[in-house]
């Protein structure tokens, strides 16, 4: 498996990634679970963000105290992404908020784009694309070369659910990329859906089904 993939072992997020799983779940349900989920993921990507020491006053004393060395952009892919980011915001409130609206083509199963808008200065922030489910990878690979077209160079990708071949291209088109998952599944059906996955993280989330 890819270097830079790193699934994040963790009882409650075994418990959370079981009730997305389950088909009776509801959209009120889900949407809880799926952020106590990236609350974990929030916590274990941000490791690997870079701190700077500063000066802080106590209520006795000066003392050392640390801060993020680079501002952080959050890129959920619309819209499942957008699940992810409240997550996300709570462990990392100072973190700003882009978009990257990319749409399957059902037929070739390749992305399509339909929006894109981030803040500025992507070259010198952490920069963390936010989707459910990496499948094909397809979706996944193209966001990340929209982003590094526009001068993000310090990517990250958290996820729900991994499966194989969403790994493989994503290691393969994006060798830097480290990626963020709560469970990996075993492959993908004709259709490029998970397996066993949890259906269409979107329609679960907002209840569109």
């Amino acid at each position: 498996m890819n270097k830079n993939f790193l699934l994040i072992d963790h009882p409650i997020l075994k418990r959370d990634v079981t009730i997305l799983r389950d088909k009776n779940t509801d959209s009120e349900t889900f949407r809880a679970a799926l952020q106590r989920v990236s609350n974990i993921l929030a916590v274990e990507l941000s490791k690997a963000f870079k701190l700077s020491a500063i000066e802080v006053e106590t209520p006795l004393e000066k003392t050392q105290g640390a801060k993020l060395t680079h501002n952080v952009i959050l890129v959920p892919v619309l819209r499942a992404g957008l699940g992810m980011v409240n997550g996300f915001l709570q462990i990392i409130p100072e973190a700003k908020v882009g978009h990257i609206g990319l749409q399957r083509n059902e037929e070739t199963l390749k992305p399509v784009e339909y929006y894109y808008k981030v803040p500025e200065h992507l070259e010198s922030a952490e920069v963390v694309m936010l989707d459910p489910m990496l499948a094909t990878g397809g979706s996944a690979s193209e966001a990340l070369k929209y982003l590094r077209n526009r001068g993000a160079s310090k990517l990250f990708f958290a996820c729900l659910v991994a499966a194989p071949e969403g790994i493989k291209k994503i290691e393969s088109e994006h060798p830097d990329v480290k990626i963020f998952a709560a469970a990996l599944d075993r492959e993908l059906n004709t259709k490029g859906y998970i397996l066993p996955g949890l259906g269409d993280a979107g329609d679960r989330t907002f209840g569109t089904l």
